[in-house]
């Protein structure tokens, strides 16, 4: 055992007979720099609303949904893509998305839900899974945009300020008021949970 232990340290330490120390090193920082900039291309080109929707049933189902709402067309024109609300920002959550992210693959290639029929009959697993994903990170998708401290409360309705004035004491995130805002689908108005129980 400590032979072996004392042979894998000689290797480690000892150069290479063939290539200097300095080809080595080189080689390493080449190799390094590459894998680097092609990780962060693959993680930029996964990152775009063309890759999201390249796959037929992205396409055909919640990207057609989203242009029915403000997210989509408003006065502002700053319009997010699909990234920006599920992708979190930060490196270790996004990595952590990345690899969930291959059910879906996984669910495309399959062709889980390649017809209507078949993703309305996953919508509402999958909406509770994306709902409850964004309870668990605070909405940290809305938050990316939206900052309740920049708020401007007095150019809101006096619901809006209160509901957003309340929202940290009350253990709320921008999800349990505001499903439906960015993604219509039959049966789903835009409007937020306090309208629709208050029956506006």
């Amino acid at each position: 055992m400590l032979g072996t232990i004392r042979k894998w340290v000689g290797l480690l330490l000892q150069p290479s007979k063939r290539w200097s120390i300095l080809t080595l090193l080189v080689t390493g920082i080449v190799v390094g720099a590459v894998g680097v900039v092609g990780f962060n291309f693959s993680l930029q080109a996964t990152n775009t609303e063309t890759f999201c929707t390249s796959c037929h049933e992205m396409y055909a189902q919640p990207y057609q949904t989203v242009q029915q709402t403000t997210h989509y067309n408003n006065a502002s024109g700053v319009r997010p893509t699909c990234s920006d609300c599920h992708v979190p920002h930060e490196f270790i959550p996004k990595m952590i998305r990345k690899v969930e992210a291959a059910r879906e693959v996984w669910g495309s290639i399959t062709g889980m839900i390649d017809t209507p029929e078949k993703y309305m009959a996953h919508l509402d697993e999958m909406k509770m899974r994306e709902i409850n994903r964004m309870r668990s990170n605070d909405s940290a998708g809305c938050r990316s945009c939206h900052d309740v401290e920049r708020m401007d409360f007095a150019a809101q309705s006096e619901k809006a300020r209160f509901y957003h004035g309340a929202m940290e004491e009350q253990g709320k995130t921008c999800i349990d008021c505001h499903q439906g805002i960015a993604h219509q689908y039959p049966g789903m108005e835009a409007v937020s949970a306090v309208e629709q129980a208050e029956g506006q």
